[in-house]
């Protein structure tokens, strides 16, 4: 029995590279709540916040930017291989990140949780859960990753890799090791089968969906579910008859995306008529993917799909809702409508708001912005 009562807590670990947060997504896709331990260590050196102050008095104020925030890459230079610098630094904000997660983990609705921890096992957490699982992936898969994915040289990916102890170490302690080396579908396979052992009660799914090729469809018919990787060939077919112009998006292409985002799918009788792409991460909605079969009027398509993104969100725990929205769909009297802003990025004020929106604005897209709660998780004090 773990610390939480009434919950199924798994620790996730993994080296740099291995596929940590795509197995966390996965997790999530089957019903977990999931927080990211290392994304609540940003938030605690915010600006304001509990741990800003002890690191600027500690490290100095030249680790900060013109803006006044932590320069976390200045930071990282101090600290990486200076074990006494990394450890004043981990006192400052273990304790922090280990009260968020407890106020999260308490305040969830939902009963398995999922803590992605790069250092799980050497910050004590991992006696907190009820199972460690660790993802493995060979070196030379994440050297490559590491220099695709992050942009790092060759030289900065294996210095990255070389500094964190061996995988070894991680695979003795886990109860389930997921090996992340091949495709999304194979990783998603055994995820699916160490969660069926870990958690047999699942609620049965609906039946995969197709998509609607001519849709007439009477708006009170429509109803928003939420999209599994089975559903990956029908979402393709709707983002190809969409953008018939564009790259053809494979079902491959799809499963991929399901270890990046989520997707809600807006039905009507079993057929898909229009879906959003949304990712919840640092407590923040962003609703990178929006599309709508042809004949469907945005006005009628629009609504039901983003009241469910928020009321999942909430159920998420997210402080604010993002959405990109492509310049067909960037009126702003119909976004007011449904209670959002047009922003800047910058205009947003809150750091993990801003980096979230930073990361996920792409270009020809405009931002809209909902705070969806007031309280906020490691606030400015």
């Amino acid at each position: 029995m773990g610390k939480w009562a009434g919950k199924v807590v798994i620790g996730l670990t993994g080296n740099i590279g291995t596929g940590k947060s795509v197995v966390r997504r996965m997790l999530e896709h089957l019903g977990a709540y999931g927080i990211d331990a290392d994304a609540l260590a940003h938030r605690a050196i915010a600006r304001g916040a509990p741990g800003y102050q002890p690191v600027v008095d500690h490290f100095g104020k030249w680790i900060l930017t013109e803006q006044g925030e932590i320069d976390r890459s200045k930071l990282a230079r101090v600290v990486f291989g200076d074990k006494e610098a990394l450890a004043r630094l981990e006192g400052i904000i273990h304790p922090l990140v280990l009260q968020a997660i407890d106020w999260l983990v308490q305040r969830a609705s939902q009963r398995v949780i999922v803590i992605e921890a790069i250092k799980l096992l050497e910050s004590g957490l991992a006696s907190t859960c009820d199972s460690v699982w660790v993802t493995y992936t060979p070196p030379e898969i994440q050297l490559a990753r590491l220099m695709a994915n992050r942009k790092m040289t060759e030289s900065e990916a294996r210095q990255r890799i070389a500094a964190q102890p061996p995988q070894e170490q991680k695979l003795a302690a886990a109860d389930v090791v997921i090996r992340n080396d091949a495709t999304f579908e194979e990783t998603w396979k055994q995820v699916q089968a160490a969660w069926t052992r870990l958690v047999p009660r699942s609620p049965e799914e609906a039946p995969a969906v197709s998509v609607q090729r001519k849709p007439s469809v009477p708006q009170s018919s429509l109803s928003v579910q939420r999209g599994k990787p089975r559903d990956s060939e029908a979402i393709a077919r709707l983002m190809n008859q969409a953008n018939p112009s564009a790259r053809p998006v494979t079902r491959e292409d799809v499963m991929a995306a399901f270890g990046e985002k989520a997707f809600l799918l807006l039905c009507h009788e079993n057929e898909v008529h229009g879906l959003l792409g949304w990712q919840v991460e640092n407590l923040v909605a962003r609703t990178v993917d929006i599309l709508i079969a042809p004949g469907l009027a945005p006005e009628v398509a629009l609504p039901p799909l983003i009241q469910e993104m928020e009321r999942s969100s909430k159920n998420l725990q997210c402080e604010a809702s993002l959405v990109f929205a492509p310049t067909y769909l960037s009126d702003e009297s119909f976004w007011k409508k449904l209670g959002y802003e047009k922003r800047t990025p910058s205009m947003l004020g809150v750091t993990a708001w801003q980096e979230a929106a930073s990361e996920s604005m792409r270009p020809g897209t405009t931002l809209f912005f909902k705070q969806l709660r007031a309280e906020r998780v490691l606030r400015p004090i």
